[in-house]
């Protein structure tokens, strides 16, 4: 019925003076239906349930506020996008959508957005994020896989926290630094999926943790048939042991001179071989003892000696070490290739880690800070998503389409999407930014990499090495120097 008045008030010219009778229903019915009160939302909502965004019926966010469920999830998506933008920066650009779309604009204060941000229910984030994986999963065509198989790239990295005594109680600084001095560290293990570039799974823990051991909470990700790719750190034997299994195919990288002799086992070809490994005699603390029990004591793997060469670099060989025994299925170049393209997955924690700011969380307390990492992988997720619906459109790799340019075009283009007054126009504005994604190609740089070094030099301030309580500042005209009698001299750098 309110559908059918506002056509007959926009194209009926009859009874004009009744027309300001229906002006502010017809207003309610325009922002009833207006297609977001986010930009974001309307650009991503697209691969997101409608259910999963809605209101929950009881608990956190069950109650119509001023910062409900789905405009506090595409707000803090937004400033996550927005790498190193505050929450007043994301409150005022609410503010402005919602002015935009006919809503009441959410208070100017920070604490109710960061209260209802710390509010957000784990478990809904959690959904949202499967439902995301699965669905790009279905959108991959055949050509996408590799030999016929699902690979999951695993690899490991740490973060930085907001140091507070929370923080410091469940994710520990280094031993080596003074109380005050540093950060709590957590060390996070992700898989990453090679066909469409998401984060499947991670999981974290403190600093003290070792990868191997974080990847025993993740083996339900793993499905029957998947191949997991990893560098030299997580070639060990009972990783192996644990994928045959399973059902799932290893390609690791060899660590150890021993490993890598070629002169043992049986010779398939000059760069091929096959061996056999021997349970080794003291179980590791990454796997529980009672399956480790259940382990056969030998394995028979398969040694591939690849040779990765690039136009304009010294070419380089590489050992891998692999469960895959046919030789016909799984030749020795594809499995180089393979190999190759991990560093490519590398780079989704890079991004992840410059890119979008997340490097160094701002979260006062563990479960916020859950809250923040959710938050974090799942807008890389949907830029992913971007990408793969780019590719997949388009017909170009998904490895040359630009992280940073797909952010940067989904801020703008879906602004303008939302704004859009009908369908058809916000599907033109759609599919031009799909077509802008695809022209902004990155160029085929295999194996490229830049150098961990810093040119601009930093800034001659003195060194924190004690607690803010007790530290002293040295009054300076921007220049030190090291004490030079180390005797009778505090270690503290001295004013010049």
């Amino acid at each position: 019925m309110d559908s059918t008045i506002a056509v007959l008030l926009s194209v009926t010219p009859l009874f004009p003076q009744f027309t300001h009778l229906f002006n502010s229903q017809l207003r309610s019915i325009q922002s009833s239906s207006a297609s977001s009160i986010h930009q974001l939302a309307a650009l991503f909502e697209r691969w997101i349930p409608a259910h999963l965004l809605s209101q929950a019926d009881d608990g956190p966010h069950s109650r119509q506020r001023r910062w409900p469920f789905r405009l506090v999830l595409w707000t803090a998506s937004w400033q996550f996008a927005q790498a190193g933008a505050s929450c007043r920066t994301a409150i005022r650009q609410a503010q402005a959508w919602c002015l935009q779309s006919n809503q009441t604009p959410p208070p100017s204060e920070n604490s109710p957005y960061c209260q209802a941000r710390a509010a957000l229910p784990l478990e809904r984030l959690q959904h949202i994020h499967d439902h995301l994986v699965r669905e790009a999963e279905q959108a991959i065509a055949a050509k996408d896989l590799w030999c016929g198989r699902r690979v999951q790239v695993i690899d490991g990295t740490t973060l930085c926290a907001a140091d507070t005594a929370a923080n410091q109680a469940s994710f520990p600084q280094q031993s080596v630094q003074k109380p005050g001095c540093g950060f709590p560290i957590l060390r996070l293990l992700a898989v990453m999926s090679l066909s469409t570039g998401m984060i499947v799974a991670w999981a974290k823990d403190s600093l003290r943790s070792q990868e191997l051991g974080l990847l025993q909470r993740l083996w339900d990700h793993f499905k029957k048939g998947d191949v997991l790719l990893g560098d030299r750190g997580f070639a060990s034997w009972g990783l192996l042991a644990q994928c045959q299994q399973r059902g799932v195919d290893a390609v690791l990288r060899v660590r150890g001179k021993l490993r890598n002799d070629f002169s043992q086992g049986r010779e398939i070809d000059q760069h091929q071989r096959l061996v056999t490994w021997h349970k080794p005699k003291q179980p590791p603390r990454t796997v529980p003892e009672d399956e480790w029990r259940r382990l056969p004591e030998s394995l028979t793997l398969r040694l591939v000696r690849c040779r990765l060469e690039s136009r304009g670099f010294r070419s380089c060989e590489v050992i891998l070490v692999t469960t895959l025994l046919d030789t016909v299925s799984c030749p020795a170049a594809e499995l180089g290739n393979l190999y190759r393209r991990r560093w490519l997955m590398e780079l989704c924690l890079r991004n992840l880690k410059t890119s979008l700011g997340m490097e160094m969380l701002s979260a006062m307390n563990p479960e916020t800070l859950d809250r923040e990492l959710r938050l974090h992988l799942l807008v890389h997720n949907m830029v992913r998503r971007l990408m793969l619906e780019t590719a997949r459109q388009r017909g170009v790799a998904l490895g040359q389409i630009s992280f940073v340019g797909s952010i940067a075009a989904a801020l703008e283009f879906s602004g303008a999407i939302c704004s859009a007054r009908s369908r058809k126009l916000r599907e033109r504005i759609y599919e031009e930014l799909l077509s802008v994604l695809a022209e902004d190609a990155v160029p085929e740089r295999p194996d490229r990499r830049e150098p961990r070094a810093l040119k601009r030099r930093p800034k001659p301030y003195q060194l924190l090495n004690c607690h803010r309580r007790q530290f002293q500042e040295i009054r300076h005209q921007n220049r030190y120097r090291k004490p030079t009698s180390p005797v009778n001299t505090p270690k503290t750098l001295v004013a010049i």
